[in-house]
């Protein structure tokens, strides 16, 4: 039997996967001020805890952008998600902080395929009018499990443990990964899926993504493209922000505004909530900037950027308010400031690759961002006990304006892909 609109149940099941990544690398954040106290770990270890992390998600990303170009979205996305499932329960059995950095690491390793797959279904499932939206809604998978994290952890430490927090996601992990198997398809082998919608979608892409051939090479013509350049700097700039909210909130929340953990758990997860509504309206406003400034759709994602760096000036006056409620509100700001502008950025990167290259150069590009966070969390770790957090903030909102004016003066739009890979300029309307 055909279904109406299949391709919105496919990104919820991207969306749920998502869920489950990001509640996974989101449990240590929460659990860190209880499990640093059993573990004796100071604040210098723990950020070398979460740089593990992401100097294996970071390294790790191209190779997993790549194999899921490779193999398929389906079988790709699955074999990375059993195994971080995995890898996120085995993090119970830690007994200090060299343990618990080599579990995260493998976290960071197998949830590198996370985004990539992610940005890879879209490309296949949608239009290009669209694809923003899509992406704005798979990707508030991403603060959806960070607002999970802080109630599920504490109600597990105080149960149980902070070792069964990391049981119930890992677990949780190897349920979805069953149901992907299950349920997700490709366009073309989507029985269900009817022929007004399958040519409703293919009429709307680009024509990079309806060239059926795969070339060789993919990495070489990537890094030949100004537009990868553009993009990798704008992740550099701007991932240590995401990063330092995943990571360090509830750290902040208790020693710099002095909450308990119970009111971590009741308020820790709002910055989150925000983010989910940056991810949402982030994908409405390209489509809305495309049609009311009569602008290129490839322009309205850079104008989607501009706005979200805009507002993490809200973040960065956080030294200047006394009340934790103020605080918090101004980090639900730069929560949904950062996921306004990362949607925004993996559209772009969507926009600008063919289907056999979107994983990869999006793989490629989180390598860049997450190494660049991992050096502001090493550096974080340091100045946070001399300086305070206040300046950093200022810090992380400066690096995000930066990428946006990046983004605007050097990526330029693609509208089709050569034989040979090589950009060729077309009409801006080919996008629309």
């Amino acid at each position: 039997m055909k279904m109406k609109g299949i391709r919105w149940w496919m990104v919820s099941l991207v969306t749920a996967g998502l869920v489950v990544n990001y509640l996974a690398r989101n449990t240590l954040s929460v659990a860190a001020p209880t499990l640093m106290t059993d573990l004796s770990i100071s604040t210098e270890q723990y950020a070398k805890i979460v740089a593990s992390w992401q100097i294996c998600y970071a390294l790790m990303q191209p190779i997993a952008g790549w194999f899921i170009d490779f193999i398929g979205t389906k079988l790709g996305f699955a074999v990375f998600a059993m195994a971080w499932s995995l890898a996120c329960a085995g993090a119970a059995l830690a007994t200090g902080w060299q343990s618990m950095a080599f579990m995260r690491g493998l976290l960071g390793m197998t949830e590198a395929a996370g985004l990539p797959a992610g940005v890879k279904a879209t490309t296949e499932w949608f239009p290009a009018k669209e694809r923003s939206v899509a992406i704005g809604w798979f990707n508030i998978g991403s603060s959806l499990g960070a607002l999970l994290a802080p109630p599920l952890v504490v109600w597990a430490i105080l149960h149980s443990g902070w070792q069964l927090a990391f049981v119930i996601v890992g677990a949780s992990g190897i349920v979805w990964t069953l149901l992907w198997m299950l349920l997700y398809k490709h366009p073309r082998d989507q029985k269900r899926l009817s022929d007004q919608e399958r040519d409703y979608i293919l009429a709307g892409q680009e024509a990079h993504f309806q060239q059926d051939t795969r070339e060789k090479g993919a990495w070489k013509r990537i890094f030949k493209t100004r537009n990868f350049y553009a993009i990798a700097s704008a992740r550099i700039l701007s991932e240590p922000a995401w990063q330092t909210f995943n990571a360090w909130i509830p750290l902040y929340l208790m020693t710099e505004r002095h909450m308990n953990i119970k009111e971590v758990a009741m308020f820790a997860w709002l910055p989150f909530l925000a983010a989910d509504i940056g991810c949402v309206l982030g994908g409405y406003l390209s489509p809305l900037f495309h049609r009311y400034f009569k602008v290129s759709l490839f322009t309205s994602r850079k104008m989607v950027l501009v706005f979200g760096a805009s507002c993490m000036i809200g973040p960065a006056c956080i030294g200047l308010v006394e009340s934790p409620y103020t605080a918090i509100l101004l980090l639900c700001i730069g929560g949904f400031a950062h996921q306004t502008l990362s949607g925004a950025l993996y559209s772009i990167t969507s926009d600008s690759f063919s289907k056999d290259q979107v994983a990869t150069a999006t793989g490629m590009g989180g390598m860049c961002g997450y190494l660049g966070a991992a050096v502001f969390t090493l550096v974080f770790g340091i100045l946070v006990t001399q300086v305070g957090y206040s300046p950093l903030f200022v810090v992380l909102a400066a690096f995000d304006i930066v990428a946006a004016v990046l983004v605007w003066k050097v990526a330029r739009e693609v509208c089709g892909v050569a034989a040979s890979g090589k950009p060729m300029a077309t009409s801006t309307e080919a996008l629309a």
